[in-house]
């Protein structure tokens, strides 16, 4: 069963919701921040990315860094910019991206149960993104940034969502991208009850993406023995047939030592190779690769393309088993500085231009399937690194979690 509990969120005036929320963190370095936030004085990214508000060169994991957070965060509530609900509830957060709409539930989940593997990962962190979360959050004794949960959809939830959006919003706002965020307060004891039996029905929820806040939150929680509301921490949590995955596409630096036709006849054993196209993949097994100013449409042959395990079997998986190690010399994602990760958001225009700015090639993506992400799960399976980019991103600032 999954606990989830309401709390008494930290969050926005309305009329100062659009000046304060941000894209997360770790989707911008500090320069972009730097020049998002300026002349903003309410941007939530002088909390989430506080190196901004000091010298250019500083070490971003000093920790005059968090220390600046902290401040800030403080100054905002000091303000009234940010204001704490007086009663525990359970939130409804809409997002509308062009023709794509997701609505999920803000809630807090359990920290015990993302140790026990009732919540269930598919990734491993990075010990030091790890370790940056853990001091922000006990920098500013709070959870900021929620993680971005998924659960296979039932008609009950979805019909207390219908009923609950048809309400007044307490937030409502379109950001500088265009995507729209709209969030509603559950305060009724009975809807709350209701919400919190249908989740204690359910076996398990999944962590779509924020391994790295909800390893940190854990190892908190660790830390005070549970104390005060650590042994919860922020998510919102989608229905799975609501969730949007994006490619997560790779630029290679260099082609090993190999010219372009060598590598090309290395190719043709492994794939069905079509000259032409723009790069966009239309289904599993087929990626795009971008050599010499040239796209090419390059297809698995059967081959290739089976694997004993589901996690074998994802596409990223498979262009890391037969090309990235064995032709390319990349014998592990997670640590190389010859493979850069580039979200499909940007689009295949961007790998173009890195390539043609001196990269090697790249290869585009089909996505990942929310399906293939449950199964790997449920398999107690990890996933490549990079595996799954999901849009719309979660703003930061719309609702803090005080533990």
């Amino acid at each position: 069963m999954a606990t989830l509990k309401p709390f008494a969120a930290l969050r926005p005036k309305a009329d100062l919701a659009a000046k304060i929320c941000e894209l997360p963190y770790d989707v911008m370095n500090s320069a972009e921040a730097r020049a998002i936030a300026k002349g903003n004085p309410f941007s939530f990214l002088h909390v989430s990315k506080p190196e901004i508000d000091l010298e250019p060169n500083i070490d971003v994991y000093s920790p005059a860094v968090y220390a600046k957070g902290a401040e800030n965060f403080r100054l905002l509530q000091e303000q009234g910019a940010l204001v704490q609900d007086t009663q525990p509830c359970f939130y409804l957060y809409r997002q509308v991206m062009g023709t794509h709409t997701q609505t999920g539930l803000v809630a807090a989940a359990s920290c015990a149960e993302y140790d026990s593997g009732i919540i269930k990962k598919h990734e491993l962190t990075r010990p030091a993104k790890e370790d940056d979360r853990v001091r922000h959050m006990e920098a500013l004794d709070s959870q900021t940034g929620p993680v971005f949960l998924t659960y296979r959809a039932t008609a009950e939830l979805d019909a207390l969502t219908q009923r609950l959006t048809a309400n007044a919003p307490a937030i409502d706002l379109t950001a500088d991208d265009g995507v729209a965020h709209t969030a509603w307060v559950i305060d009724s004891a009975e809807d709350i009850a209701f919400i919190k039996a249908q989740f204690a029905a359910l076996d398990f929820l999944y962590i779509a993406d924020g391994h790295h806040r909800s390893a940190a939150a854990s190892r908190v929680c660790a830390a005070r023995d549970g104390a005060g509301q650590s042994g919860q921490f922020l998510t919102v949590i989608f229905p799975h047939n609501q969730m949007q995955i994006l490619a997560y596409n790779r630029v290679i630096k260099d082609l090993h030592g190999q010219s372009s036709e060598a590598f090309l006849a290395a190719l043709e054993t492994i794939f069905d190779i079509e000259d032409g196209g723009a790069g966009e993949c239309t289904c599993k097994n087929e990626l795009g690769l971008y050599l010499d100013g040239q796209w090419r449409k390059l297809t698995f042959k059967p081959s290739h393309a089976s694997a004993e395990t589901p996690m074998d079997e994802l596409d990223v998986a498979l262009l890391q088993n037969h090309v990235l190690a064995p032709l390319l010399g990349i014998e592990d994602q997670r640590t190389s500085d010859r493979l850069d990760f580039i979200g499909g958001i940007r689009g295949t225009a961007e790998l173009e231009r890195l390539v043609d700015a001196g990269a090697g090639c790249a290869f585009s993506m089909y996505p990942t399937s929310i399906e293939d992400l449950m199964a790997i799960a449920d398999a107690d399976g990890l996933m490549p690194p990079k595996s799954t980019w999901f849009e719309p991103k979660l703003r930061d600032g719309l609702f803090c979690h005080i533990i």
